[in-house]
């Protein structure tokens, strides 16, 4: 008889931070990773712990079906892999990149016998390999890679599929990373204000925490009216109000010393969307705004 037990082996390109916690994660649930790293010094202590380090990239993937990037980005894939047969490989690049980048990768690496999906990383690497911390990675791009490697993919993390276009996983990366920095930056704005003031922070996080979560309507509200693009129905804080009341969050400012830069591009996308046609958008819900953010 045939065994037809997957190998519990695979091939990882790049030991920084994240690639280690990768590694150390597939180590320790029996996996028998193949490791590179253009700086040798930094698979010693994986190699203690039972990988196998080859010297050269072009070793490392010849000794493995399932190869795996995490490298520092797109160019360095490319270099990393220049000249490296990649004939019936199956690659997946957890590199950071942009959705045009790793579209492009997925034809580079199709041209070169490969399969190819890309991962975004939806966690830092003290969150890989511990499951209550709700760590993920999006995957897309072959369906037939994900699937046939899916079980190893989520030995690290969480394994969302998005879909066949590769860039997908990248821009969904993208798309709540830069939801994240636009709520840190309105923290970092509201701690600003209370700088100097007989508040301490300490006092004020739970109130922004409590505040902010009531306000996490507006995620799936933003969703529903951008599919049906009725952005008027059951608004209960309008954009001409809202626009009206944006004067108060800049006089503030001011007043406290404390520059709006961090908040004045929404007031004044707000601001653009109204003046357009007061008639026609005041009466709206202000995720019709994010129209004018697509050029």
């Amino acid at each position: 008889m045939t065994d037809t037990t997957p190998r519990k082996s695979l091939t990882l390109l790049g030991l920084g931070d994240m690639g280690t916690a990768l590694a150390r994660t597939w180590l320790a649930a029996g996996y028998s990773p193949t490791v590179w790293n253009r700086t040798p010094a930094k698979a010693a202590p994986l190699a203690a712990e039972g990988a196998v380090v080859a010297q050269t990239a072009a070793a490392a993937v010849a000794a493995n079906g399932l190869v795996v990037t995490c490298l520092l980005d797109d160019a360095s894939v490319r270099s990393t892999l220049d000249g490296v047969d990649l004939t019936g490989k199956d690659l997946v690049d957890l590199t950071t990149g942009t959705p045009a980048e790793a579209r492009a990768r997925a034809a580079w690496a199709e041209a070169r016998g490969a399969r190819y999906t890309d991962g975004g990383i939806m966690a830092t690497p003290t969150m890989i390999g511990v499951p209550e911390a709700g760590g993920y990675v999006f995957y897309s791009g072959s369906r037939a890679l994900f699937d046939t490697h899916r079980a190893t993919l989520e030995v690290p993390a969480g394994a969302r599929f998005v879909g066949e276009d590769p860039g997908h996983a990248a821009l969904h990366d993208v798309a709540l990373l830069s939801a994240m920095y636009g709520m840190f930056a309105g923290i970092s704005h509201a701690y600003a204000l209370t700088e100097g003031e007989d508040i301490a922070p300490k006092d004020l996080a739970p109130l922004l925490s409590e505040w902010l979560g009531a306000m996490g309507f507006f995620v799936g509200n933003a969703a529903e009216r951008l599919t049906s693009r009725d952005f008027t129905t059951g608004v209960v804080s309008n954009l001409a109000m809202q626009v009206a009341a944006s004067g108060t969050l800049l006089r503030t400012a001011e007043e406290q010393g404390v520059g709006a830069e961090l908040i004045s591009p929404y007031l004044d996308l707000m601001r653009r969307r109204l003046t357009a046609d007061p008639a026609a958008h005041g009466g709206e819900d202000t995720a019709g705004a994010i129209l004018l953010l697509k050029r």
